[in-house]
C-alpha cells in the first residue's frame, strides 16, 4: 500500500512572479543598484495585475533581494554576505571540477527547458544559436563562446529554476576564460552545431529525454575536444 503523499503546494501568482524576476537578477538582466522596470512595464511583462506585482516586490524586498525607496522606485540590492561569497570560491576551483558541474547542469536544464520553455524562451535560444552559428563560420573565437554561453543560458532560463540558471551562468563565465585558451579555432563548434540544433528541436518539441540524451553528447564531444 503507497503511503500518502502530501498535497503539492500550488505557488501564487505572485510567488510566481517573484521566481521569475529572481531568475532574472541571477541571469544578470538586471544587476546590483539596477532599476526595476516601473509597475505598469512588469504588469504588462507578467501578464498580471498591480496588486501581484507588488505582492512580489513584496516578497523579494524581505529577502533582501530587493530595495524599495518611496519617490525613487524599487531596485536590486548588493547582497552582503560574511562568508566567501560564492563567485570567490569558484575563482579558487580547479577547472576540471568546474567543467564538471557545467557539464551536468548542461544536462538537467536541457531537461526541464523541455518541460517548461514558452515561445519567447524559443525566440532567444534560437537567436543565440544563430550568433553561435554565425561566429563560428566567420571563426570569431570569443564571439563564438560567448554565443554559445549565452544559448546555453537562455535553455537554462527556459528551466524556470532560479537556482539551476544562476549555478550555470556563473559557472560558465568562471570558465569563459579557460575556454578561450582552450580553442584556438571555432572548428569544434562547427562540428557541434548540428547537435545543438538537435538539442533546440528536442526543446521546442517538448521532449525532455531527448533533450537530456542530445545534452549528454554534446556534452561529451566537448570533453574530447577539451581533452
Amino acid at each position: 500500500m503507497m503511503s500518502q503523499l502530501p498535497p503539492i503546494k500550488r505557488l501564487s501568482l505572485a510567488d510566481e512572479v517573484a521566481q521569475r524576476l529572481q531568475q532574472q537578477i541571477s541571469l544578470g538582466q538586471y544587476k546590483p543598484g539596477d532599476k526595476l522596470p516601473p509597475e505598469p512595464a512588469l504588469m504588462q511583462e507578467f501578464g498580471v495585475g498591480r496588486s501581484t506585482i507588488r505582492e512580489a516586490v513584496r516578497i523579494l524586498a524581505n529577502a533582501g533581494v530587493l530595495r524599495v525607496q518611496q519617490g525613487l522606485g524599487t531596485f536590486v540590492e548588493s547582497v552582503a554576505d560574511n562568508a566567501e561569497p560564492w563567485s570567490q570560491r569558484l575563482k579558487r576551483a580547479e577547472f576540471n571540477d568546474l567543467n564538471e558541474v557545467r557539464q551536468l547542469l548542461e544536462l538537467k536544464i536541457a531537461q526541464k527547458a523541455a518541460l517548461h520553455r514558452t515561445e519567447k524562451d524559443i525566440e532567444q535560444m534560437q537567436g543565440f544559436l544563430k550568433k553561435r552559428k554565425e561566429a563560428a563560420l566567420a571563426n570569431q573565437v570569443e564571439e563564438c563562446i560567448q554565443a554559445d554561453i549565452d544559448f546555453h543560458r537562455s535553455i537554462a532560463a527556459a528551466a524556470r529554476n532560479s537556482i539551476l540558471a544562476d549555478l550555470y551562468s556563473t559557472v560558465a563565465e568562471h570558465l569563459k576564460k579557460h575556454f578561450v585558451s582552450i580553442f584556438t579555432s571555432t572548428g569544434s563548434f562547427t562540428e557541434t552545431q548540428q547537435l545543438h540544433q538537435h538539442l533546440l528541436k528536442s526543446i521546442i518539441d517538448q521532449q525532455p529525454e531527448k533533450a537530456w540524451q542530445w545534452a549528454s553528447r554534446i556534452t561529451d564531444n566537448m570533453v574530447e575536444k577539451e581533452q
